[in-house]
């Protein structure tokens, strides 16, 4: 991971220069398929690293600007380029991924950039995240959208002690390889209840995340989703798939239920339909 760090004379510096595969759709249906779930996961893994890869830059700069002592290890990789703004009391941090593809620690690969900004104020117990999106691909979808991340450091029913919670308000459009066009809205609450005393080693976190969410398809169908138990995502796994917990899938009258296991670091799942279960490889 390359960084660099402008001063606002640089940054004003630099203006002034610059001034002189397969078929993903589900088909139409009046009942949950496998195909549909296929594709929702599939937006919902795009979701998930976003929202972490904008954390983890939070937190890199919540410890720079702390001086926090030790090596701050971001889950970048190498080949993401940062660049640093501080103005009138507001950080941006822009993370560009290039034109190549980048991956992630999970497998996923990354490309174009994230710019997201917060206030230089790291007592707080709340902060608002913004991030947009310009040029972004994940996995070869386009991911467009500026959306925002509420962090706040309090304690809940999953965790007694303070912990780091994030809600994002989700609004993106998802366009897939083969043209098709996804709109994803909803809230996905995150919940950090491991590895937030140890911001130096992002690989010893531990999520939990719950919400409710809508995808509509490109045929016009709506599928809702809905966090029944906790989805628990475990960073050592290197996976960009929960190890636990389960979620409803319903369009109009038919439901489908994801059961994501009981804890071991896979890509597997089973889905139960018209009670009917079996067992379903998660794809990327």
């Amino acid at each position: 991971m390359k960084t660099k760090i402008l001063s606002c004379g640089a940054a004003l510096a630099l203006a002034l220069l610059s001034s002189c595969s397969s078929n993903e759709s589900a088909p139409a249906t009046t009942t949950v398929t496998t195909a549909a779930i296929t594709v929702d996961a599939k937006i919902d893994a795009s979701v998930d690293d976003v929202a972490n890869i904008v954390e983890d830059q939070y937190t890199v700069q919540q410890g720079l600007t702390n001086k926090s002592t030790g090596t701050i290890k971001s889950m970048l990789p190498l080949c993401a380029t940062i660049t640093t703004v501080l103005t009138n009391g507001t950080w941006t941090r822009t993370i560009d991924f290039g034109t190549q593809g980048c991956a992630l620690p999970n497998g996923n690969t990354v490309k174009g950039k994230i710019t997201i900004s917060f206030v230089n104020n790291f007592t707080s117990l709340s902060q608002t995240i913004t991030y947009t999106l310009d040029g972004f691909y994940h996995n070869d979808k386009k991911i467009e959208g500026t959306k925002t991340i509420i962090r706040t450091l309090k304690s809940s029913d999953l965790l007694v002690a303070v912990h780091p919670i994030s809600t994002c308000t989700l609004d993106l459009t998802i366009t897939f390889a083969d043209g098709k066009v996804y709109k994803r809205t909803g809230t996905r609450v995150k919940e950090m209840t491991e590895g937030f005393d140890t911001k130096s080693n992002w690989e010893d976190n531990v999520f939990l995340v719950w919400g409710t969410g809508n995808t509509t398809f490109p045929d016009g169908s709506v599928y809702t989703a809905t966090i029944k138990t906790p989805l628990r995502f475990v960073m050592t796994c290197h996976l960009p798939f929960p190890v636990l917990g389960s979620v409803s899938i319903t369009k109009n009258q038919s439901e489908a239920v994801i059961d994501f296991g009981t804890g071991i670091c896979d890509n597997l799942a089973t889905v139960t339909i018209l009670a009917v279960t079996k067992e379903i490889t998660l794809e990327k």
